[in-house]
């Protein structure tokens, strides 16, 4: 069988969680099936051939165009066409690891993932220009047209069948893993001084990293550390690390940073690379994840693969994939996500006790169970 993947989300060197979880999930599927065809789709008039990752199994190929991306965008819009399967030279099943504009023959199968419908529920968390795209490339349509849905969680299928009406036997769940080679405990001291030495990192911090942007709740971040560090004077060398890349609406981010009394306790670091998220987890005290909506949470699952106990909100998928190993906390509530981290940082056992939790819950995702599950998948007729 021939099986063509679009992985145009792998073509810009910094991931976001859509080229996280493609990345992940494609260096274990191509590991698993030697059997199969695969065709990568990717456009470009950019050379991109530094940043695409390097899959040199026999039976993977790429096969890149270098089309104007807008005007090939405008015609899978408008002319449903060209179809790209037919540009790859045709394939059995094609499969879209994220919501983007396509045109594929109506006799190849379609299989697309869906990670959230968060622009459905919280279009206030957007930019205007992604509200837009959104509107314009009409995710329940291209949903519908599909043969078959993978949602990363209950709860991503949970929205599907409430918001889009799909039937629910067209929906498959199949969680994310978490790579426990790359993610997990250590100790080594001389790494931990040069990743210190790289962002210039405090010996004690809470760590908050994601892209910076309204759904990820940073500003409650600030106020809920700005609360903290006014009623437990005791943690005066206690800092917050914010790490990710900038978003939409992130401007109010940095202006509350800045006018905030402790603002020289809080600190920006940037993009961190995924060689560095797992010593950067390590180091962190807390990992504060407080957000108001995920389809999954990817980095709750990081955190505690490397042994940091988590607090993130009471809300979306979290309860699912965490149940009790992490503090979950109202996030429209500073009050509580203060409280929260008061008792982690004052409770050893409770300390301890999420930290096992933590490594305890990870176990139930394995990116090459994720990739045996969607493997089945795209493999079906």
């Amino acid at each position: 069988m021939t099986i063509g993947i679009d992985v145009r989300c792998l073509m810009h060197k910094n991931y976001s969680g859509v080229a996280e979880y493609t990345y992940n999930l494609l260096t274990h599927l191509f590991k698993a099936d030697t059997q199969n065809s695969y065709k990568l789709f990717y456009n470009s008039k950019a050379n991109v051939s530094a940043t695409l990752p390097k899959f040199d199994q026999s039976n993977v190929k790429y096969q890149g165009f270098e089309y104007p991306n807008k005007l090939l965008n405008l015609s899978f819009k408008f002319f449903n066409y060209p179809k790209i399967d037919q540009l790859i030279k045709g394939a059995d099943n094609f499969f879209l690891p994220n919501l983007i504009f396509s045109a594929i023959s109506s006799n190849c199968q379609k299989i697309i993932t869906i990670h959230d419908l968060s622009f459905e529920l919280f279009p206030n968390f957007f930019s205007y220009k992604r509200n837009l795209w959104h509107k314009i490339i009409n995710p329940q349509k291209i949903i519908n047209n599909c043969d078959k849905i993978i949602a990363v969680s209950q709860n991503t299928k949970n929205d599907l069948i409430n918001l889009y009406d799909i039937p629910a036997d067209k929906i498959e769940v199949v969680y994310s893993g978490v790579d426990q080679q790359l993610y997990n405990k250590i100790n080594e001291q001389t790494k931990f001084k040069l990743i210190k030495e790289k962002y210039k990192l405090p010996d004690d911090f809470i760590l908050y990293l994601g892209t910076i942007e309204p759904r990820k709740n940073i500003e409650g971040i600030i106020q809920a550390f700005n609360l903290f560090k006014e009623k437990n004077k005791k943690f005066k060398n206690l800092k917050l690390i914010i790490a990710g890349d900038k978003g939409w609406k992130y401007k109010k981010v940095f202006d509350l940073a800045q006018k905030s009394p402790y603002k020289q306790d809080i600190k920006f670091i940037g993009y961190v690379s995924r060689q560095d998220k797992p010593l950067l987890y390590n180091l962190a005290k807390i990992f504060l994840f407080p957000s108001f909506y995920e389809g999954f949470g990817l980095p709750v699952l990081e955190a505690q693969a490397c042994g940091t106990p988590v607090i993130a909100g009471l809300n979306s998928a979290f309860p699912e994939i965490l149940k009790n190993s992490a503090l979950l906390v109202n996030p429209d509530n500073l009050n509580e996500i203060t409280q929260a981290i008061k008792e982690l940082l004052t409770e050893q056992a409770l300390y301890q006790e999420l930290i096992t939790k933590g490594f305890d819950n990870i176990q139930n995702f394995n990116w090459d169970k994720t990739a045996q599950e969607t493997l089945k998948i795209l493999k079906s007729q």
